[in-house]
């Protein structure tokens, strides 16, 4: 019986490796085309979010904001893909955060060599979470801010600039994240923890600054439920994902060049 589990654990992990690797393989191939898909979606979205929004005194809504939500993650990523086109020659960090377990050092060519090695398997759902948490965000903020004016309430004007900043900012941080990762840069785990540690930052000074602006009692109602919501779902995401980065055999061979003792 313990054989016939042995095996059957065996076949179901090379079926997930084997999709995973499709997956992988499928979304290196096409990021062109998703990149082009996400410039025209946003773009069309922000005229829509613009027509309904209403003008002020004949003024009509200022097109920065969604320029930025459009064309900085487009920008961070063809950065990054320049950036760290070696990412996997890079030098590794001379400290170690991640120093739980006993690990046997090895070379860059001796980690490519090993089986785990690469960014398929369970590292393909990460990819794909920092990946959807662009348009994820994207939506919430169109859905949520409206157009404005330069006639605006001052409440409104600093909301919707904090807003603006928090998901240009983290779109572009996410964007940045995932490309580390898919070119396997050595300090991907590390950058990826600071994203999160930004993440939840930016949500408590909006929240701060929400208090101080004074804001009516509905909106300041549903920007809190949003902004406990986005802290949620980062906690949520670290508490998955972060003892997978520090313990994961295929994350230490692939980032920091390492196998277990």
């Amino acid at each position: 019986m313990p054989l016939f589990v042995d095996k059957m654990v065996e076949r179901l992990s090379a079926r997930l490796h084997a999709r995973s690797a499709v997956v992988l393989s499928t979304l290196e191939q096409r990021l062109p085309v998703v990149v082009l898909a996400w410039g025209l979606l946003v773009t069309l979205a922000s005229l829509v979010r613009i027509a309904l929004s209403p003008s002020h005194l004949g003024q009509e809504p200022g097109l920065a904001p969604y320029m930025l939500l459009t064309l900085a993650p487009l920008a961070s990523f063809g950065l990054a893909m320049r950036w760290f086109a070696g990412g996997a020659t890079m030098p590794q960090p001379s400290f170690r955060l991640a120093r739980i377990g006993r690990w046997r050092n090895l070379s860059p060519a001796e980690a490519a060599a090993q089986p785990l090695y690469g960014t398929s398997g369970i590292m393909v759902s990460l990819l794909i979470g920092m990946l959807l948490n662009v348009p994820v965000r994207t939506a919430e903020y169109l859905v949520t801010m409206p157009a404005i004016t330069a006639g605006a309430p001052a409440w409104l004007a600093t909301l919707h600039l904090a807003m603006t900043v928090d998901v240009v900012v983290m779109n572009c941080l996410y964007v940045v994240a995932f490309v580390m990762a898919l070119c396997r840069v050595p300090s991907f785990p590390r950058f990826l923890l600071l994203v999160w540690m930004v993440d939840i930052l930016s949500q408590t000074l909006i929240a701060q600054t929400s208090m101080v602006v004074g804001l009516p009692s509905a909106v300041a109602g549903s920007l809190h439920g949003l902004l406990d919501g986005n802290v949620k779902k980062v906690l949520i995401s670290m508490s998955i994902w972060l003892p997978y980065l520090i313990l994961s055999t295929r994350v230490n061979l692939t980032y920091r060049n390492r196998l277990p003792a």
